[in-house]
C-alpha cells in the first residue's frame, strides 16, 4: 500500500488506489487519534485494525485525482528524524573522509525541516554552498528499543524517498541539515510488505534532468536492519519516526531555480524545486572548514 498525507498542514491521510486516485482515510481513525499533524501516526498505530478496509479502498478507487491534492511529507512531526552519515564507501571517498558510519554513529535532523513532494527548498544564505543528497528512508511502525538485527524487519512500517539537503561547512551536521525545507520526503510511504528485498532497491537522483547519483541499496555500509538495531540501542524509537539511510557518491551544488528528483525503485519518485529568494549572509563562518566536498567545476 501507498499512504500519503495531504490537505492543510497534512491534516488528512489517504491511500493511493490502484486506479491512481487518492482516497481519504482520515475518518477511519478512532476518535482521539491525535492532532491534525499526527494523522499518519494514527494510521501507523492502527494499521493492523485498518488493513482490511484500506485494502478495499485500494482496489475500489474512485478517489481524488493525484494532481488535485497538495502532498505533505508522509509523516509530519515525527518525534525524531535520524540520519546516517557516510554510509556508502564511494561517498566517503568523494568527501575525502577518513571515517564512516561505524565511527561516526548517527545524527538528528529537525522534524520542522520536512516538506512534501512538489514542495520548494529555500536556501537561507547567498554565500554558502548547498548540496543535494538522495536517500532511502524508512518509517518505524512500533516502539523500538534495543532491537536485534534479526528482528529489525518487524519494526519497520514502510519506506519512502528522502532528500537530505545540506549546507557544506564545518558546523555540526544537525545544524547544516536542519534548516526549514531541508528534508523533502515522499511522495508516500510504501508499506514494508510491498518491498520484496530492500537490497534489490536502486537509488537515483537528478538535478535539472542530469543524473548525479546512481547506487544500489545493497552498497550501504550499515544496511537497514543494522541501522535500526544501532539507533534503537541509542534512543527509543516511536511509531512514525523516520530513519534515513545515507547518501551515495554524486552529491553536488544546488541553486536558485533548480529541480531535484530522487527515485528509489519499488518505492517512489520525489520531486522538489529550489529557490534562494530571501537568502541572506551566513553569520557562521564554517564555509571554509569541514569535509572537502567535490569541486563545483565537476557539475559545470
Amino acid at each position: 500500500m501507498k499512504l500519503v498525507s495531504f490537505g492543510e498542514y497534512g491534516s488528512r491521510a489517504g491511500i493511493v488506489c490502484r486506479d491512481g486516485t487518492i482516497t481519504d482515510i482520515t475518518d477511519l481513525l478512532p476518535a482521539g487519534s491525535g492532532c491534525r499533524s499526527q494523522v499518519m501516526r494514527g494510521v501507523i498505530e492502527s494499521f493492523s485494525e485498518l488493513r482490511g478496509r484500506l485494502a478495499e479502498f485500494e482496489m475500489s478507487g474512485g478517489g481524488q485525482s493525484f494532481g488535485s491534492v497538495t502532498l505533505s511529507a508522509p509523516v509530519l512531526e515525527p518525534s525524531k528524524i535520524v540520519a546516517a552519515p557516510v554510509n556508502y564507501l564511494d561517498h566517503m571517498e568523494e568527501m575525502h573522509q577518513l571515517s564512516h558510519i561505524d565511527s561516526l554513529g548517527v545524527f538528528l535532523k529537525a522534524p520542522s525541516s520536512l516538506i512534501g513532494h512538489g514542495g520548494t527548498v529555500h536556501l537561507p544564505y547567498n554565500n554558502r554552498r548547498f548540496d543535494q543528497e538522495g536517500e532511502l528512508c524508512f518509517v518505524v511502525g512500533k516502539p523500538a528499543r534495543n532491537v536485534k538485527v534479526e528482528e529489525a524487519d518487524d519494526y519497520i512500517f514502510g519506506y519512502s524517498v528522502l532528500l537530505d539537503i545540506t549546507m557544506r561547512g564545518g558546523e555540526d551536521r544537525s545544524t547544516r541539515k536542519s534548516f526549514d525545507t531541508f528534508t523533502p520526503m515522499g511522495p508516500w510511504i510504501v508499506t514494508a510488505d510491498e518491498i520484496r528485498s530492500v537490497d534489490d532497491l536502486e537509488l537515483r537522483c537528478w538535478v535539472n534532468g542530469v543524473l548525479r547519483q546512481d547506487a544500489k541499496i545493497s552498497e550501504l555500509i550499515w544496511g537497514v536492519p543494522e541501522l535500526l538495531a544501532y539507533v534503537s540501542s541509542v534512543m527509543t524509537l516511536y511509531p512514525g519516526d523516520v530513519i534515513s539511510t545515507g547518501t551515495p557518491k554524486g552529491v553536488g551544488p544546488i541553486g536558485d531555480g533548480d529541480e531535484i528528483v530522487a527515485e528509489v525503485s519499488q518505492v517512489g519518485r520525489l520531486s522538489v524545486s529550489v529557490t534562494s529568494i530571501g537568502a541572506t549572509f551566513s553569520v557562521t563562518r564554517g564555509g571554509t572548514t569541514g569535509p572537502t566536498q567535490p569541486s563545483d567545476e565537476e557539475f559545470g
